[in-house]
């Protein structure tokens, strides 16, 4: 089993439009920094205000989804390289309370977006 292997894990089943929204508002976290929080790790962080600019700008910037990164398809997670380090971004779904799952991930007005931004080897 690889790491993408997605048979054991839960049906995630969007229709086209409901994905098309989901989409929408992380790749609005991800490139604006708009509908939701970023949130850097430590290791990130120490790399200085400049870095983590050009890190978020790089983030912004990345377009290179595929089956492996984005197996839902709902562009919420990839890696890019910085300086010779792997980073990864991720932004997870909660409800607006910041306690659980988000009921509808595709709907802003129930979900709570939060990307995290964290070295590989912090992951």
């Amino acid at each position: 089993m690889n790491n993408h292997d997605t048979s054991s894990k839960p049906s995630r089943r969007r229709s086209p439009s409901r994905l098309e929204r989901i989409r929408r508002h992380n790749d609005a976290l991800r490139t604006e920094h708009r509908g939701g929080s970023v949130v850097v790790t430590d290791g990130i962080a120490e790399m200085g205000p400049a870095a983590v600019a050009a890190i978020l700008a790089a983030i912004a910037a990345f377009e290179a989804f595929d089956t492996n990164n984005d197996p839902y398809g709902e562009r919420d997670f990839g890696s890019i390289v910085f300086e010779e380090r792997k980073v990864l971004f991720k932004i997870d779904y909660y409800d607006r309370s910041l306690r659980l799952h988000s009921p509808d991930p595709a709907d802003a007005k129930v979900t709570a977006r939060v990307m995290t931004v964290m070295l590989a080897n912090e992951y």
